[in-house]
């Protein structure tokens, strides 16, 4: 999940250096030493879009991908549940999907893996132009990319990464889950679960929208009636905008007369 420290609490944190319109070297291959020993023991929360992707590429429906590769977080004091990536279940806790080759699934990796070694602290306000964010590198000694001698700014790697494309997808959730809205207190169980059918659950979410009077409730352009049959990215996008609606009172959705 976006880290929301302040830029004191960063510099206190072993292993973290803030990148200030600064640059830094680094590169992974399978030439590195260390190549794919970062891929365990990790705590790495994944975000609706991550789990489309993913999925996808396993040719899994969310449910069975849930189930079978994720994992309750407890780390944080959310009031939504947030699921994170189960590792193996053995002395290194590897992810299930390092293999000797590399990322099993490295196409459709998620989003923090892809931003990695930099780190984004997120600063979420109401509006675009509220949003600010830091970066800084995870400095860890273990790791022998930090020898190689390509320089990147932050711009290059999140454009090299296509991280830019993911924080677009990842930002309505973000701002759902850090919202500082004083209804947030409030939320019932009923709408804890809608967070949880729309964030995990897209064939449930799409079952909700078309068998029930959402359609009835809510005017959509028929464009995107028809794209959210089959777009699943279309479909979570619907979706934040209802949550938005539903648990903050904003005004994300046109209700019918």
């Amino acid at each position: 999940m976006t880290m929301r420290p302040d830029r004191r609490e960063l510099e206190r944190q072993e292993g973290l250096r803030l990148l200030i319109r600064g640059k830094f070297k680094f590169s992974c291959h399978k030439g590195v030493s260390c190549f794919t020993d970062c891929c365990a023991d990790l705590h790495l929360i994944l975000t609706p879009y991550d789990i489309i992707r993913m999925k996808s590429r396993l040719r899994l429906s969310a449910a069975q991908f849930v189930k079978a590769y994720t994992l309750p977080d407890t780390s944080t004091e959310s009031v939504f549940p947030i699921l994170r990536l189960k590792m193996e279940d053995n002395g290194r806790r590897k992810c299930p999907f390092v293999e000797k080759e590399g990322c099993a699934i490295y196409e459709d990796r998620p989003g923090a893996c892809r931003l990695y070694p930099v780190g984004r602290a997120a600063f979420l306000g109401g509006t675009e132009s509220d949003a600010r964010e830091q970066h800084f590198i995870v400095d860890e000694s273990h790791c022998k990319g930090f020898d190689e001698g390509k320089e990147w700014t932050v711009e290059e790697w999140v454009r090299d990464q296509g991280v830019d494309l993911y924080n677009r997808m990842n930002r309505p959730w973000m701002e759902i889950v850090t919202s500082q809205n004083p209804r947030k207190r409030q939320l019932t169980e009923d709408k804890i679960q809608m967070f949880y059918m729309v964030s995990y659950n897209p064939d449930r979410f799409r079952d909700f929208v078309f068998k029930t009077r959402f359609l009835q409730v809510f005017r959509l352009p028929t464009e995107e009636i028809e794209q959210i049959k089959t777009d699943e990215t279309e479909l979570m996008g619907l979706g934040m905008r209802w949550l938005k609606f539903a648990l903050y009172g904003e005004n994300t959705l046109t209700l019918y007369q």
